[in-house]
């Protein structure tokens, strides 16, 4: 299971860089 939290964490990184850009 550490490919899916290898996932999970990508997507958190990439939400959090969103925001930044957003925000």
């Amino acid at each position: 299971m550490y490919f899916k939290d290898l996932i999970f964490s990508t997507i958190c990184l990439l939400l959090l860089v969103i925001c930044v850009l957003v925000g």
